[in-house]
Parts: structure tokens; sequence; C-alpha cells
């Protein structure tokens, strides 16, 4: 699999797959839009719905992310998780792992201004696969090797789906309304899905798997991005 790095207009990076003709993220900004999509519309809106006015008291969430790809949303995440003080375990399913040339290049832990960040992003990458592992004493990790074709997520054990696969039109395959079922079945009730599409073909298939949906302004470069909440 060979990538290009890109540098986005935020000046966060991104990574460019050929073979799909597909970006990681947003050329617009790879760093604000996964802040808006993942961090602002799925996890702050999360830690309001299971956990109202919690500050540094004790809560948990459990997160489950389509397409780890560069680690960027799991990142964030962490960084928040530590913020709020609340417990994270973050399942990430993950095909085509990256080899440590192209996530070493990525400039993101730079971004945040700090040496720890380097070595918590690392980590991140080098945890092992298809095992839980602490990152962090807010952040567990377990990054599975394999696809959401052929994973069964137990009942009830994702509040957040971040669905961060590459898009219909590269795979068309992991948008269907038996993905969204399966993704359904191992959510908690009222659980919450955000993606960045809001194609015809996404809206129709999540609603028909059991989700309301609602369109949420998008960042630079997108009018609009999805938010679906298990009935």
């Amino acid at each position: 699999m060979v990538l290009a790095l890109i540098k986005t207009a935020d000046g966060s990076d991104t990574l460019f797959r050929r073979d799909l003709n597909q970006h990681y993220h947003s050329i617009h900004g790879a760093l604000q839009e996964s802040k808006h999509i993942f961090i602002e519309n799925g996890f702050l809106c999360a830690i309001g719905k299971f956990h109202p006015g919690i500050g540094n008291s004790a809560g948990f969430l459990n997160i489950l992310e389509i397409g780890f790809g560069t680690g960027l949303n799991a990142f964030l995440t962490l960084a928040e998780a530590e913020k709020y003080g609340i417990s994270v375990h973050y399942t990430a399913i993950e095909p085509f792992p990256l080899e440590m040339n192209y996530w070493q290049a990525l400039n993101y832990p730079h971004l945040f201004g700090s040496a720890d960040y380097s070595h918590l992003f690392a980590k991140l990458h080098l945890a092992n696969w298809n095992v839980p592992e602490e990152i962090s004493p807010h952040f567990t990790l377990e990054k599975i090797h394999g696809t959401i074709e052929t994973y069964l997520p137990p009942p009830g054990s994702s509040d957040l789906v971040y669905f961060d696969a590459f898009g219909p039109d590269a795979q068309p395959e992991l948008w269907t309304e038996q993905i969204f079922h399966q993704l359904c079945y191992g959510m908690s009730t009222s659980g919450i899905l955000v993606t960045y599409s809001v194609k015809g073909i996404v809206v129709r298939a999540l609603h028909a798997a059991g989700f309301s949906t609602e369109k949420l302004p998008g960042p630079p470069g997108k009018r609009h991005v999805l938010r679906a909440t298990k009935k």
C-alpha cells in the first residue's frame, strides 16, 4: 500500500491512498475535521448524554471506531478523556495498519506542543493488536486487526461509534444496512454514531438499521455531517 503525505489547510497532515483515490482526512483541515465531527459532535455529545454534569468525577465511555487509520481520532479522544477525567475503553477496527514510517511522519503530536503527546501517539500505534492495552490512566485501547464485516460487537458494548471508513463511493460494502445493523446490535440504549457522510444511501441504510439521524453543520469544506442515535 503506497501512501503520500499531504499537508492540509489547517497545517495538520493527512495521508493519500492512491489505490482508492482517497484521503484519510479532509484536505481542508485534518485536525479541525476530526475535532468537529468526532469530538464535538460525538464524544462531547455522549458525555452530555451518559454522564451529564461530569467534571473530574468518575465516568466511563465505550467507543468503537471503524477505521483506526492514522490514529488521529483516537489521539484526540485520549486527550479529551484525560481533560474530563473520564475513563474510555476504545476499540478500533482496522484491516490495513499503517507502517511505522507513515505514522511517524504525521505531525499531530507536535501540534499539541508537548513531548508527552509524541510518546502517547507512539503508544497508540505500537500497542499490540487484539488485546486491550492501557495507554494512559483514562484511556484503554483495543485494536482489532480485521474488518467490520467479520466483527460482531457484543450487545450493548458501545456507547459511541466513530464511523470513519473510506467513503461510500470507494468502499460501498462498508456503508450498508447490514453493517449498520451489526453496529446497532452492539450499541447501548440511545447510543450515538457519528460520521462525515450524509449521502442518501447512508441515511436510508441507518434508518433501516434502527437509527434516527440528524444533519449537523460541517467543518470547513463540508456543508453537513451526520449524527445517528439508536432508537
